[in-house]
């Protein structure tokens, strides 16, 4: 008896894909084993650490709680397509000022995570970023070195540019 398949077509990091797939496969696998996007990890596999997260439609979701067939016509953005994208520049730079990474494990996930509070949050404060990326474990850092480079993300956004209102106005008069 052949296996079932669905065939599914969906966007994935900005590209069309059509295949086909057993119903059970979860998303996560199919962007690892089908599409070789590795960036998002398996970890717990109950979606419960974050380890597999990925934005479908600009939703952040737990890839291994995802059927790969429930992503039919939707877009799917990976970390690798995130980042290709120049939208993580920004959190990455925090991540590697404040020593936010070690292992690396969870450090996809995170982002995703971090960069769904910075675009949804952005006046959220400290302990509102720690309960944000609570759904998250890492086993290396302690948090803390997380926590300090979504805040500098924020503040920094906070900040006028360089030559802001105050030049115009001085332009202006």
């Amino acid at each position: 008896m052949k296996p079932q398949t669905v065939s599914l077509r969906l966007t994935v990091n900005g590209d069309p894909v059509e295949a086909d797939v057993s119903p059970s496969m979860h998303l996560v696998d199919f962007l690892r084993e089908r599409l070789d996007l590795t960036g998002s990890h398996l970890g717990c596999e109950h979606g419960v650490c974050g380890a597999c997260s990925v934005m479908v439609d600009n939703t952040l979701v737990r890839g291994c709680l995802m059927l790969a067939c429930q992503a039919e016509g939707k877009e799917v953005r990976t970390i690798e397509g995130i980042s290709d994208s120049g939208d993580l520049q920004e959190l990455q730079q925090a991540f590697l000022q404040h020593n936010a990474l070690q292992c690396g494990f969870c450090t996809p996930g995170m982002l995703l995570t971090a960069l769904d509070l910075v675009r949804h949050h952005p006046d959220a404060s400290r302990e509102e970023i720690r309960d944000y990326i609570s759904g998250n474990y890492c086993r290396c850092t302690g948090y803390q070195a997380i926590v300090n480079a979504v805040e500098s993300v924020l503040t920094a956004r906070k900040k006028p540019a360089a030559g802001g209102a105050a030049s115009a106005v001085s332009a202006m008069s």
